[in-house]
């Protein structure tokens, strides 16, 4: 397939060039794989702000509160759409971002009792109005599945660098506008999905929030690549949105992990059995006698078995334990 149009400017590799150092100073602080209580933040201001530019009026603490099973007071429509995007990014690790039936299942969940024909491309033309003009006209619904085909084929292009790849699916999502409702916080959830891929820290990065306070430049972005027939201008400024999410992530005081959640975390992508060895390699950092205490602290804790002795030794996962 042809690939979908857009230039690579000064801008962009500037933009690039920031966030690729910014990501391995993240990596560093440890700042990846946090704890429960950092990841269920994130996922918070990430729904709650992927829903406030479609409209939704609930709250961080409403939405908090949906999640606790807590009873909540509010238009029984919003209080849907968080329903179904916490179910959603709560298994978002499972879809593979290059499948057009995990595409389509994901926008079945986030639109399940919302519309007529979740997880369905759109039968009819739409036009996007803003006030009495009309902003974009998508192409034809006869068009959408060769075009959304095109673009899950140019996902596969592992030529292409995942941060372009990421905003040119994002935007080409908005241009194409396969389904009546939900384009906008699909087009958002697979660029995170895109970039988590590569880069498992955009799990606990939620740069929606910047998308949610830039409105205008986010759809002002979306007008100019129309109008210019490529994403160019759309890639600049999500690279710009990202850069400044990893500003924000970054100017954070987070702790680091103690042994406990050290080894919880690794346990959570290991094999069912591992050596000290294989344990230092995720954390190059810390000494050999940190791993020895790690592991020994995880024996006691229940979390692993040892077996062997000296250069012999094995671990073998038991289960997760809270801290």
């Amino acid at each position: 397939m042809s690939k979908p149009p857009y230039e690579i400017t000064p801008e962009i590799l500037k933009s690039i060039v920031s966030i690729s150092e910014k990501m391995g100073e993240v990596n560093t602080r440890y700042l990846i794989r946090q704890d429960p209580t950092l990841r269920k933040q994130n996922q918070i201001k990430t729904i709650h702000a992927s829903l406030q530019i479609e409209g939704n009026t609930l709250s961080e603490a409403q939405i908090t509160a949906i999640l606790e099973n807590k009873r909540v007071v509010g238009p029984e429509k919003d209080i849907r759409e968080v329903l179904n995007a916490l179910e959603v990014y709560k298994n978002l690790k499972y879809y593979n971002y290059q499948s057009e039936k995990h595409f389509l299942n994901a926008h079945r969940q986030l639109m399940l009792d919302l519309i007529p024909s979740p997880g369905k491309y759109r039968t009819k033309g739409v036009g996007i109005v803003e006030g009495s003009k009309v902003k974009h006209l998508a192409p034809p619904s006869e068009l959408i599945k060769p075009q959304m085909a095109d673009l899950f084929r140019y996902m596969k292009d592992k030529t292409e660098l995942t941060l372009i790849r990421s905003c040119v699916f994002h935007y080409e999502l908005e241009f194409i506008h396969p389904f009546m409702d939900g384009n906008g916080r699909m087009g958002r959830l697979w660029q995170t999905l895109i970039l988590m891929s590569e880069y498992p820290l955009f799990e606990f990065l939620p740069f929606e929030t910047l998308i949610a306070k830039n409105q205008r430049d986010y759809y002002h972005a979306l007008s100019l690549s129309d109008k210019e027939g490529k994403s160019t201008r759309f890639i600049e400024f999500m690279l710009g949105i990202l850069n400044q999410s990893l500003d924000g992530l970054l100017e954070k005081r987070i702790p680091k992990p103690n042994e406990t959640q050290r080894l919880q975390l690794f346990l959570e992508d290991c094999d069912q059995t591992f050596t000290r060895k294989e344990y230092m390699k995720r954390y190059s950092e810390i000494s050999t006698a940190t791993a020895s205490r790690d592991l020994k602290n995880g024996v006691e804790k229940g979390l692993i078995e040892k077996y062997g002795e000296k250069n012999l030794t094995l671990y073998r996962r038991r289960g997760i334990i809270d801290t």
